[in-house]
């Protein structure tokens, strides 16, 4: 159990520091964000949540409901990200695609708009870091945060408790 509590509390930060960085590069470096990037800011975010509830939770089914829940974000995050990078940055406008009708329609571009205004197409938001682009750091970032998942799953699949 202690080392769930850990990979709960790791996944939690690297969440947290992901949606940092992503801030940073925003506001210090005037890297403004798509509607594909802050979509996936959302899924770091919800994922922070869920991460922190197992990381806190003694119930079994609870702690099992948090795993599944990491897992299908993860994997969505994996999608947004290689979506962002193979397709929507491809396109001269991320106007009405799922990202931007989720975030416009949900009103969360307009109530937070710190954290989540669209303020560049997916074209313009093609910036690379260290050779690089962004997207793919997410995707990377996804993949690591999945493979923290499957180490939980893969202890509650073999009963232990950690």
């Amino acid at each position: 159990m202690l080392l769930e509590k850990k990979i709960w509390c790791a996944i939690c930060g690297l969440c947290l520091a992901g949606i940092g960085i992503a801030l940073l590069s925003q506001y210090a470096f005037d890297m403004q964000p798509c509607a594909w990037c802050v979509f996936q800011r959302l899924i770091y975010l919800v994922l922070a949540l869920v991460a922190a509830v197992g990381a806190l939770s003694q119930g079994f089914v609870v702690r099992l409901l948090c795993v599944m829940l990491s897992l299908s974000l993860t994997l969505t995050g994996i999608l947004a990200a290689w979506y962002q990078a193979q397709v929507a940055s491809q396109s001269f406008s991320c106007a009405q695609t799922l990202a931007d009708l989720l975030m416009t329609q949900t009103g969360l571009e307009t109530a937070m708009p710190a954290l989540f205004g669209i303020y560049a197409s997916c074209m313009d938001a093609r910036i690379k870091l260290f050779g690089l682009e962004y997207a793919y750091w997410s995707l990377m970032l996804f993949a690591m945060l999945s493979v923290l998942v499957i180490v939980i799953i893969n202890g509650f699949r073999t009963k232990k408790t950690y």
